[in-house]
């Protein structure tokens, strides 16, 4: 979100948050060193996921036109036959309190077709038993194919990564951030710059992980209407023990 000519203009704009969430400010990961990742196809790529279980991804619940799932994904264009798994959707679970305005509970489970196998390239992060909700400050690390410029359209070809520092909620809610325009609730966490250099998700990003000290606590969710702004930060699903209980169940309910 790198917009050094209309950042005074951005700033007015920035209450008007998009769905679509890239990474600005990081870099290309080392190829499968993030085994879990998970690229989500509708006729082209859109979003990302978290493998969580050899049949189940975990994503955003506005990621919704996903057909297929990709696994074992570096670079998109490139063969990979040796690493990749493709598998069919068969099953969409959103969460049952989603709601697309105020964007609360925006994560949803992707049941598929045939259990994935788990290999080097390919690997289940698996879930807290207990949700830790990071302290403003915390470094975490977000990861996707999203764009990395406002000015690129396209998602990025290779996966990148970027570092991302908490911001506490109050400070996200005040009028220089989002203004309550949605409100920040407990169920949300933001998560952008240091202040000294611009880190940020953007479109393509969203249904991506957000991991601190190794541990998932978010799902890339929504951004202001500009990605790599210094403020206001990204916004994630927060991973609470409320929100693993209902992963669980829904898991657990959807063996067949």
């Amino acid at each position: 979100m790198l917009l050094s000519g209309f950042l005074s203009a951005a700033a007015l704009l920035m209450v008007a948050p998009s769905d679509a969430t890239e990474i600005i400010g990081g870099k290309e990961v080392k190829p499968h060193s993030l085994p879990y990742m998970a690229l989500l196809v509708k006729n082209t790529p859109h979003c990302g996921g978290v493998l969580i279980n050899p049949r189940w991804v975990l994503t955003a619940a506005h990621c919704n036109d996903t057909k297929s799932v990709w696994l074992g994904v570096h670079a998109i264009d490139k063969n990979e036959k040796a690493s990749r798994q493709i598998r069919n959707v068969q099953i969409k679970v959103p969460h049952p309190l989603y709601e697309r305005k105020s964007k609360v509970n925006d994560l949803m489970l992707l049941k598929l077709e045939k259990p994935v196998k788990q290999t080097k390239t390919v690997k289940c992060l698996e879930l807290p038993r207990k949700a830790k909700d990071p302290k403003a400050g915390s470094r975490c690390l977000a990861a996707g194919w999203g764009r990395t410029s406002n000015e690129n359209k396209k998602m990025s070809n290779v996966l990148m990564s970027v570092e991302v520092t908490v911001i506490d909620r109050k400070k996200c809610n005040s009028k220089k951030y989002y203004n309550h325009k949605p409100v920040i609730t407990a169920g949300m966490i933001c998560a952008g710059s240091n202040g000294k250099k611009v880190t940020d998700t953007c479109n393509g990003d969203s249904g991506g992980p957000l991991v601190c000290k190794g541990t998932l606590v978010g799902i890339t969710s929504f951004g202001p209407r500009y990605c790599g702004l210094m403020e206001p930060p990204g916004v994630y699903s927060f991973v609470s023990m409320e929100q693993l209980e209902w992963i669980r169940k829904t898991m657990a309910g959807n063996e067949i």
